[in-house]
């Protein structure tokens, strides 16, 4: 019995959780899956009526699921970064979320903006740090409102952080068992400190331990330009925080757009966390026209990382049909020619058979 805590957080999160809840549900009927739910009601409504983002008495409740099932996070009435630091990533960070886990593939059915590309050319993974780089939140501002205004943002990596990002990037090439092609990605010619470190962590490890794995680079600026000439070059990318945060929005839009993007942020010995990268798109808040895919997707991931390998299949089975069966005309939100929970009652309906 899983006990899974469900976030639905802001905008169009609560929309597209409840149709993955759906699929959750129609894939256990047909399974021996087992789990429990225990919702809560973080993000921007919350925060404004309390004044608390995340309190120490929920982050220590969270400590004790097998995983979290996250919405989406950003309310228009919040000041930007108060809800991402003090919800999204204050969870990444005290959880030890350490690999934020991206799957970039193109489904049979969708639509890429790569010409001549097809889904046996997009597949592959990026495997990001989640809790180093800039995102540590290293630095400040001197004499603010000045001429003189000094700002500062520290990149803070640390030999350990990367080495474990980099370890679960192998061991993840190795299991996928396709090109057995680990590349990393980063800027060696010039942050030269940071990307050093990096470096020899992704070098030493592979030659020591993974002498199966061909071991690749990129600078980032080639990488972006690889993903969109030849995309089926790469089988798992690791790269840092920043870097990651940005080629994983490109490799969004190479196999679909944000509606079909799902992530995972993980630690491989606590609780994970799961979501659709979309985000809340406030404006279509309530209308029952965003894509509920990509949440759909996060459901399966989840159900991956427990170890739950014939409920996770059921459900990637169930999106691939639903997206070949012509009912789904685009993945953009109120253009898909179905609402939200019709979407959810297609694939619901495929994971259920």
């Amino acid at each position: 019995m899983y006990r899974i805590a469900v976030i639905p957080g802001d905008g169009i999160g609560p929309e597209v959780v409840r149709e993955g809840l759906k699929v959750l549900e129609a894939a256990a009927s047909r399974t021996e899956l087992r789990y429990e739910l225990e919702h809560y009601d973080l993000g921007g409504e919350r925060y404004l009526r309390t004044g608390e983002a995340l309190p120490d008495s929920v982050l220590e409740e969270l400590r004790g699921f097998d995983a979290i099932y996250l919405g989406a996070v950003g309310h228009p009435d919040v000041a930007p970064g108060v809800l991402e630091k003090g919800l999204l990533l204050r969870i990444r960070f005290e959880l030890d979320q350490y690999v934020n886990l991206r799957p970039v593939k193109l489904y049979p059915g969708v639509e890429t903006p790569l010409r001549d590309k097809g889904p046996e050319d997009i597949d592959f993974v990026v495997v990001r740090e989640n809790t180093e780089g800039l995102y540590s939140g290293m630095g400040g501002i001197q004499y603010k409102g000045t001429p003189h205004e000094v700002s500062t943002q520290i990149h803070m990596t640390t030999r350990f952080g990367a080495e474990r990002c980099i370890r679960f990037a192998f061991e993840l090439c190795r299991k996928r068992n396709r090109e057995k092609k680990l590349t990393l990605c980063a800027k060696t010619n010039v942050l030269t400190y940071v990307h050093d470190t990096w470096w020899r962590a992704f070098n030493e490890v592979g030659e020591a331990d993974y002498p199966d794995i061909t071991r690749d680079y990129a600078h980032v600026d080639a990488t972006t330009m690889w993903m969109v000439k030849n995309p089926e070059w790469f089988d798992v990318i690791v790269t840092e925080n920043m870097f990651g945060d940005i080629i994983t929005d490109l490799g969004a839009m190479i196999q679909g757009g944000l509606g079909v993007a799902a992530g995972g942020n993980i630690n491989p010995q606590g609780v994970s966390m799961f979501e659709p990268i979309g985000g809340s798109a406030p404006k279509y808040t309530g209308l029952n026209v965003a894509c509920p895919i990509a949440a759909i997707s996060a459901v399966q991931m989840l159900l991956e990382a427990l170890g739950e390998e014939d409920a996770a299949r059921r459900i990637e089975s169930a999106v691939e049909r639903a997206l070949v069966s012509g009912r789904i005309k685009s993945l953009a939100a109120g253009q898909m020619g179905l609402s939200t929970s019709e979407v959810g009652d297609l694939v619901a309906g495929y994971a259920g058979e």
